[in-house]
């Protein structure tokens, strides 16, 4: 039930026929995540209906917070007086029904807030991009802007009768109908056939398994393409672009996930070959406040559309959802770092379920995630036919670096394989880090020099220029090695700038592009180069390179992460991807399963390795990990009230540790049965740990801050 608030003034109830809104309230505090009731003044009745924004007094200090309305009746449930709504901020309705829906089953399936999420999928209110939008609605309904009040403007989403009353569903139930049908919508649609297109390189059951709302896993085509006016784009751009078409085609809406703006750019190119602009709507990150909030405006007329944008996208309004699909779900810009911490993949997956739209999730490497789902049945696994895989060659165990090659740090058969390609193209050579020498050490001890300000790595950010600090930027000026007092210094690791200068020494005469975090390189001709790019910023060319060289194998795979080993396949096979059908694919100082499974092209295969050998350890995604993170007293007590309401088995807690300053961390490993009820009780305890109050110290005044207590369910950095 909602909670009801009193007239604090101590004013009568309404009577039983007056209208009250239900109200989300939108804070952080964990003791607001529920619905409040509220009467509507009788000024504002007509005009509040479900998803407008209003402002509404809170109990305490006479503040005034803002909400969203999720249900008008006639009647609460409350026996006493009501406090009224305080002010009506716009009659536009922006909370949609899924959107709520969505937001509450997020937020209880991660122990957080709706009002969380629902700050990541409604952008803030900008005015004047409001009026202009609300102005152009009345002329497209043949009214004149000013013909009617603000008040009185169509509402998107409502319902209007003949008699012109609009009449407005609570966002709990309003769509309801539309999502019920949705299935046996896109199901119907495989009927439609004008204006659909073939789905290149795949079967003709990848197109009829979207039409009927099921769920894909699907392998890219692992080839470059062009754009009708020849802009490169990955084939995986195009697959989706036709995905897109066919469900826009069929009337209903597409929204496309990519990790960053890179892929954004691909896929739109692709998307304007197969649409008109108007049915491509962008959700960037890029965009201005004012372009952000337009951008949502215009996705509530909820035309058929195709939307394209980052891992807020996924929380687009569309009632009329028929196709969800990620590109390259295993990419870490996916992991929303603010609470309640949910995955786009995640989001996507409960979406799709509510909507009955299709879920695709493509990518050359398949995330152990996703296996993990395929394995379950809840995903169809589906492979380009035939696939054309990339020619890797592997020069782990090969002769070592001759005089010529040694001065780019590669293999000698790389080396010739790079002399040959460019003759005919340009060749990319992948990196493992931005910068010139992003750690150097002591010439005479080869210990790491640090920072004598914060003790942080110390890195040269050009060849011939002082060290400095990595972390503060201090300059390292009269540096002196703390283990040995040797005052000089060697480079020892190789970043983009460094190998840049190595190889245009190896490869006299030829022009070297650096595309990384700092040196953006979208795209090049296609003629002889040399292209160094970190990880994810390797540029696009026409046709494709004539060679990749995969360098610093060894050192990608060093880093501490439970997920590296899939990560770095995954950075190998989308830059693989990126070369001319049948051009070398030179990965260097990796073998075993992992090189095999590059050399085999069998991303698939490594993921169900990797995916056996985590249920032999519990690890994520195997099992769903929780961190607890507070004081020592509020982590204790959340463990305790878990323990006894729940049976866990032996090892399922682990910790707690030292954590950051004062605080401790503990870690929960819980099937995904138990999981749900797991948040359920966490986030009691997030409620109670933030309500409780303790005595001061003696001889203090006032009370002690409440105890924080954070919780974080599929927290990546547990294992790292």
């Amino acid at each position: 039930m909602a909670e009801p608030l009193a007239d604090p003034t101590g004013g009568s109830a309404l009577p039983e026929t007056g209208t009250v809104a239900r109200v989300v309230i939108d804070s952080p505090l964990p003791q607001l995540d529920h619905l409040f009731d509220y009467a509507i003044p009788e000024k504002l009745r007509g005009s509040v209906v479900p998803g407008v924004r209003v402002k509404v007094p809170l109990r305490s200090a006479n503040r005034v917070a803002a909400a969203y309305v999720v249900e008008v009746v006639e009647t609460s449930d409350f026996g006493g007086a009501l406090t009224p709504l305080d002010e009506l901020v716009s009659d536009v309705p922006v909370l949609t029904p899924e959107v709520w829906s969505l937001a509450r089953r997020l937020s209880e399936r991660s122990a957080g807030g709706a009002s969380d999420i629902l700050r990541l999928a409604i952008p803030s209110r900008q005015v004047r991009v409001e009026k202009a939008w609300k102005a152009r609605r009345l002329e497209a309904s043949g009214q004149a802007p000013g013909s009617e009040s603000d008040d009185t403007a169509p509402q998107p989403g409502a319902d209007t009768d003949v008699d012109g009353v609009t009449r407005a569903e609570p966002v709990a139930n309003r769509g309801r109908d539309d999502h019920a049908g949705t299935a046996e919508t896109a199901a119907d649609a495989a009927d439609v056939s004008d204006g659909l297109i073939p789905i290149s390189g795949y079967r003709d059951s990848v197109w009829h398994t979207v039409a009927g709302g099921g769920r894909l896993a699907l392998d890219a085509v692992p080839s470059p393409r062009e754009t009708a006016s020849g802009a490169p784009i990955g084939s995986w751009a195009r697959t989706l672009a036709e995905l897109a078409h066919n469900t826009v085609v069929s009337g209903r809406t597409a929204v496309l996930l990519t990790p960053d703006y890179r892929d954004q750019d691909q896929l739109e190119a692709a998307l304007a070959d197969v649409l008109p602009l108007e049915q491509i709507s962008r959700v960037d990150a890029r965009q201005s406040n004012a372009e952000r909030y337009a951008s949502f405006l215009d996705l509530l007329d909820d035309r058929p559309r195709a939307i394209v944008g980052n891992r807020s996208a996924i929380y687009a309004p569309s009632a009329r959802l028929g196709l969800i699909a990620m590109w390259d779900d295993g990419d870490h810009l996916y992991r929303e770092p603010l609470a309640p911490y949910v995955h786009a993949r995640d989001a996507a997956l409960v979406r799709q379920e509510e909507s009955g739209a299709a879920l695709v999730i493509l990518s050359h490497g398949r995330s152990v995630e996703t296996e993990r789902l395929v394995q379950m049945g809840w995903f169809t696994a589906e492979a380009p036919k035939p696939l054309v895989a990339p020619r890797i060659i592997q020069t782990a165990r090969q002769d070592q670096p001759d005089a010529a090659s040694g001065a780019a740090r590669i293999p000698s058969t790389a080396w010739r394989i790079a002399r040959e390609a460019l003759e005919t193209g340009p060749v990319l050579v992948q990196v493992a880090r931005p910068g010139y020498a992003p750690a150097v050490a002591c010439a005479n001890c080869s210990h790491l020099a640090r920072c004598r300000e914060c003790h942080g790595p110390l890195g040269v950010t050009r060849a011939g220029a002082t060290p400095a600090c990595t972390v503060c930027g201090a300059l390292a000026v009269n540096w002196q090695c703390d283990t040995c007092e040797h005052k000089l210094f060697k480079l020892v690791t190789r970043g983009s700038g460094r190998t840049a200068e190595e190889l245009g020494k190896a490869f006299p005469g030829h022009t070297v592009i650096v595309s990384d975090g700092e040196r953006n390189v979208q795209t090049i001709e296609r003629r002889a180069s040399l292209v160094v790019a970190t990880r994810g910023a390797e540029p696009l060319v026409p046709g494709g390179y004539a060679a990749v060289l995969l360098l610093d194998g060894e050192r990608m795979l060093a880093a501490e992460s439970l997920s590296i080993a899939e990560d770095c396949l995954r950075w190998w096979s989308n830059a693989a991807a990126l070369a001319a059908p049948r051009a070398p694919v030179v990965l260097t100082g990796v073998a075993g399963t992992l090189g095999t499974a590059l050399a085999n092209w069998d991303q698939s295969g490594f993921a169900r390795q990797e995916l056996d050998d985590r249920r032999a350890l519990r690890f994520p995604p195997a099992v769903r990990v929780v961190a607890l993170t507070g004081t020592a007293d509020s982590v204790d007590r959340a463990i305790d009230d878990v323990r006894a309401e729940h049976e866990l088995p032996p090892g399922a807690v682990l910790g707690p540790t030292p954590h950051e300053k004062d605080q401790v961390r503990a870690v929960i490993r819980t099937d995904y049965a138990l999981a749900q009820r797991l948040a359920k009780s966490l986030r009691a305890s997030v409620v109670k740990a933030a309500t409780s109050r303790r005595r001061p110290p003696a001889a203090k005044g006032g009370y002690r801050p409440a105890p924080t207590l954070k919780v974080h369910f599929d927290d990546p950095e547990i294992f790292q």
